[in-house]
């Protein structure tokens, strides 16, 4: 039988390295062994009627088993029997009563009871029994964590601790149905593992004074601009009442560091061009409190290891600060157009390398009919508000390749595109496609009960414990492919 590996590196190998003791080395043949049975196929195993050929082998059966077959009570009920304090050699030697002898039996019966008194001082059960946690840790963080989150207590709890690569969520900037307070905005995070939304704390600076709909533009919604770059999300532009930029200088969110301000703008604004190349923020163009040609023509950089915005060569006009719109990081290039929609419009692409602004092919600007991002700054998408479709841009031949239609896409407002998945932000909600498998599947989120969506990103998760949330099947039917990657 072959050697169990996590990964590229074989498990055993990993162990060795931890432990380099001769016992372990015994106990390691042991545990990869073909004739090293964990469970068998007994009628009274109600996970499956085929044997286990070794512990490592019955984990990987089962966490990918269980996301074809949900668990059922009896299955929920043989699990936590067998997530207990065990020792895996004493299983095989019940097992293959020929192949043991009386001294192993009694060593046996010590490891059981020297684990039945560690366990007593440990406030949790152990990860996988018969392992120290932190190799646990190594197998586990190889699968993906929505098998793990439906699993045990221990393992919903290993996922969600700071120790375990965190998996990716979403961060949305929500509001309540339009009322005559024209409320402003709040910030959640919906973990798509447990199918939940949280609040994120509070900012240091209130978000009171930022509007999304003012009397004056009741057929129009006022525009708070947001991005990500390097796990963080950034609030940088918005208005308030009296229709002034809302903000003097960026808002910056880290899942695991909570906020902080960014450096100040020359000019703070609203109405800009915004985007992100290389881990870099650039903004362009926008108005102040009023309008300046020198702030409309505006280019400027920030580097999150600097703490200062650095201009950089202007636009050759202001035509850039009629409403506020995406600068899309696309191969090293930001690509954006100064109006939204169906409108007749101008496009233009500035080159991050050389500092230069060049005219956006004909027929890339034909296809900026709606929101567009680029997945990992590689691959275009963009979505017609008007018909509900999703395209994307095929540089070589400068045309958009239609992948999808859908009803739920028509007013789409803002997409996000990463590791596969593309979120679309429209008057149906949030829907989440993956255009990695054929045709391309659309999950919905359901959003927080009064609240509307006015955009969403891609982060890692917050690094906060679930222990409240009990297996079951609801979970499983409506979580939203385990993440996003």
């Amino acid at each position: 039988m072959k050697k169990a590996e996590i990964g590229t590196v074989p498990f055993s190998l990993t162990l060795a390295f931890h432990f380099k003791k001769p016992f372990f080395l015994s106990f390691l043949t042991h545990l990869t062994s073909p004739n090293s049975t964990c469970i068998h196929p007994q009628a009274n195993n109600p996970l499956t009627k085929h044997p286990y050929q070794t512990p490592l082998s019955f984990l990987l059966y089962l966490t990918s088993n269980l996301i074809h077959n949900p668990l059922n009570k009896t299955q929920k009920h043989f699990l936590m029997s067998y997530h207990t304090p065990i020792n895996f050699m004493a299983n095989s030697c019940t097992s293959s009563s020929s192949n043991c002898n009386p001294t192993s039996s009694t060593t046996t019966t010590t490891a059981i009871k020297r684990q039945k008194h560690h366990h007593n001082h440990n406030p949790h059960p152990p990860l996988i029994p018969g392992l120290p946690d932190h190799i646990a840790q190594l197998c586990l963080s190889s699968i993906n964590p929505s098998l793990l989150f439906k699993v045990c207590h221990s393992w919903r709890r290993l996922i969600y601790s700071p120790s375990f690569p965190p998996f990716l969520s979403l961060y949305a900037i929500l509001s309540p149905p339009k009322s005559h307070h024209f409320n402003s905005i709040q910030l959640h995070n919906f973990d798509p593992i447990s199918n939940t939304w949280h609040t994120l704390p509070p900012p240091p600076q209130p978000l009171h004074h930022i509007l999304l709909h003012h009397p004056s533009f009741l057929s129009r919604n006022l525009s708070v601009q947001s991005t990500t770059v390097s796990d963080n999300l950034i609030l940088l532009a918005a208005t308030t009442h009296n229709l002034s930029p809302a903000l003097s200088q960026p808002l910056i969110f880290n899942p695991s560091e909570g906020w902080s301000f960014g450096p100040a703008l020359s000019t703070p604004r609203r109405w800009c061009a915004l985007g992100t190349s290389n881990n870099v923020v650039y903004v362009a163009s926008g108005i102040g409190s009023h309008f300046f040609i020198e702030v409309a023509k505006s280019m400027e950089k920030w580097d999150l290891s600097k703490n200062n915005w650095e201009s950089k060569t202007e636009m050759k006009d202001g035509r850039f600060s009629r409403e506020a719109v995406d600068a899309v990081g696309w191969r090293g290039k930001l690509c954006m157009v100064n109006v939204k929609g169906d409108a007749a419009k101008e496009g233009i692409v500035y080159d991050v390398e050389e500092d230069t602004w060049k005219e956006m092919p004909e027929g890339m600007l034909l296809g900026f009919r709606g929101p567009v991002a680029a997945m990992e700054e590689e691959v275009m998408y963009v979505v017609d508000e008007a018909k509900g479709i999703l395209s994307r841009y095929n540089c070589e031949d400068d045309v958009w390749e239609e992948i999808l239609e859908s009803p739920r896409f028509k007013g789409a407002e803002q997409i996000v595109a990463k590791r596969g998945k593309i979120c679309v932000v429209s008057v149906a909600g949030i829907s989440v496609v993956d255009v990695e498998v054929a045709p391309p599947r659309i999950s919905v989120v359901e959003l927080p009960e009064g609240f509307e969506a006015v955009a969403v990103h891609i982060l890692p998760r917050m690094p906060y414990v679930r222990e409240d949330i009990e297996i079951n099947d609801l979970f499983i039917k409506k979580r939203w492919g385990g993440g996003i990657g």
